[in-house]
């Protein structure tokens, strides 16, 4: 199966790296391999750790990286291990990291995979297609209440109260099995007057959330940016793109958290803490995509792009 996939803002990551050619990076999510290979172009006698979960994907970036295999390391597993991941490869200290979080263009454009609201499957969503709980099982045997409070914090749905009513009132009948069934209870749950204001299809955050349920997408950042800040090497660079408002305000808290000294209450006299900032911020606000990537790719429309650097 052919894995297309768009790299979204790919010389800005690359940049953003600023790669040592005989240093040791890790691709986070490698996907289609876009960002991996322009990594791999930049090595001499460095070496790459690409980490996924989705076999198509690891398959894909396989075949493109011929020729780079002395370089290059594929690693099925989720970046949320990062740490097992070095540790299993008995290495200490890295020089870079880049994460592309979200759902990749070849996963939404595979009707089968179960993502998308507009094109018919089973409900499915795994990142991981070996991993036994799909969206099938969130949709059919959360609780009203369990349901509503996912689309309304994941999806930020402001709906969020109607669309897990009329799930639950719709699989009493019978089970939900597809994603345009699932489409058309959520678009008739929103209020017609919401709807028509919407430039997005009203399935869109419903989908969002149960997917980011699925694949536990939001738990998995903080540990892989913890292991990433704790194992690089001072200079060594952190590159993570992100797609929705929940991820970008994880990965700016973070930065956030590693860039500040003292944490120390404001009224003591002294530090008693000791933190020193283990990180710079090199973009004070998330770098977007250019208009002329926007004219290519309409998916790049949200992403949002920030860069650190180990002090």
């Amino acid at each position: 199966m052919e894995f297309s996939h768009y790299s979204v803002m790919l010389t800005e990551c690359i940049d953003g790296l600023n790669i040592n050619p005989n240093g040791i990076y890790v691709d986070c999510t490698a996907g289609g391999g876009g960002h991996s290979i322009e990594i791999l172009k930049r090595l001499s006698d460095g070496k790459l750790i690409s980490i996924d979960q989705d076999d198509n994907a690891l398959e894909a970036c396989r075949k493109r990286f011929a020729g780079y295999e002395k370089c290059s390391i594929l690693v099925k597993n989720n970046f949320s291990n990062l740490e097992q991941v070095l540790n299993d490869l008995s290495i200490d200290d890295i020089d870079g990291v880049i994460m592309d979080l979200g759902v990749s263009s070849h996963q939404l454009d595979t009707a089968e995979r179960g993502f998308s609201y507009n094109s018919d499957a089973e409900l499915d969503m795994r990142m991981d297609p070996l991993s036994p709980f799909s969206a099938y099982n969130v949709v059919n045997e959360y609780s009203e209440q369990q349901l509503k409070e996912i689309i309304k914090e994941y999806g930020e749905e402001r709906f969020a109260h109607l669309v897990a009513r009329a799930i639950v009132n719709k699989r009493q009948s019978s089970p939900i099995k597809t994603t345009l069934e699932l489409a058309e209870i959520v678009k008739g749950a929103i209020p017609t007057a919401a709807a028509r204001k919407e430039a997005q299809h009203p399935a869109k955050r419903t989908f969002q959330a149960i997917r980011i349920e699925v694949n536990h997408e939001l738990d998995v950042i903080k540990p892989a940016i913890d292991t990433a800040v704790s194992r690089l090497k001072p200079g060594g660079r952190i590159v993570i793109m992100t797609f929705h408002s929940l991820e970008d305000r994880l990965v700016k808290t973070s930065f956030n958290d590693y860039s500040q000294g003292c944490k120390c209450p404001k009224d003591f006299p002294i530090c008693v803490c000791g933190n020193k900032p283990k990180i710079k911020i090199i973009t004070k606000k998330p770098i977007t995509a250019s208009q002329r990537e926007l004219n290519e790719n309409s998916r790049s429309k949200c992403a949002k792009l920030r860069i650190a650097e180990k002090l």
